[in-house]
């Protein structure tokens, strides 16, 4: 699931891509749990977007470096190394009590934010469990000036928990190796 094999979680077996109804279906449910996911963000719905999270979950951002062809393999951090973002759901929790606190500097007032999400494929799945591959594009214009644009994809794991999907693992890999925002306060 993740690049370079290093993986948070054990792999999941893959998925054959036939357009079968239950692929589709499948499918289609992924996709609008994650446009739906993009829209909290969007709206600041942080704590809707908080539910969204299983318990055990992991929210990883490694760091991008640049290197050599012959190198490419070691071009993000490994899991247990250096990573931007490396939060439990008490981290997340915490994130996101902060920003209501008014003493969130990087967000009061708060951003104006636009996600979207596109390719996303389903790479492996079991009954319970699917791991999901997906493309982001996240623009963020604060006060009158700043602007930030990230781009990159995402490798999730979604569980099912009492019929519903939550995220259980994410990781973050952004194309940029060196990040021009002031802060890296908002989710991807």
């Amino acid at each position: 699931m993740f690049e370079n094999n290093d993986q948070l979680l054990p792999p999941l077996p893959a998925v054959v891509t036939e357009p079968t109804l239950e692929h589709m279906l499948r499918h289609f449910e992924v996709e609008q749990f994650l446009i739906e996911e993009a829209a909290l963000l969007d709206q600041g719905k942080f704590q809707d977007w908080l539910a969204l999270f299983a318990e055990d979950v992991r929210y990883w951002m490694p760091i991008r470096r640049t290197m050599t062809t012959k190198d490419t393999a070691r071009q993000f951090t490994r899991p247990g190394q250096m990573a931007f973002i490396d939060d439990d759901h008490a981290m997340l929790a915490m994130r996101v009590r902060r920003l209501k606190t008014g003493y969130a500097w990087a967000e009061d007032p708060p951003s104006r934010v636009r996600r979207l999400v596109t390719n996303i494929r389903i790479t492996a799945a079991t009954e319970d469990e699917i791991e999901v591959y997906s493309n982001f594009y996240t623009h963020r214009v604060r006060l009158e000036k700043e602007e930030d644009t990230w781009v990159g994809h995402r490798q999730d794991r979604l569980r099912r928990v009492d019929g519903a999907l939550k995220i259980r693992q994410r990781a973050i890999f952004i194309e940029s190796t060196v990040l021009q925002s002031p802060n890296l306060s908002n989710f991807f």
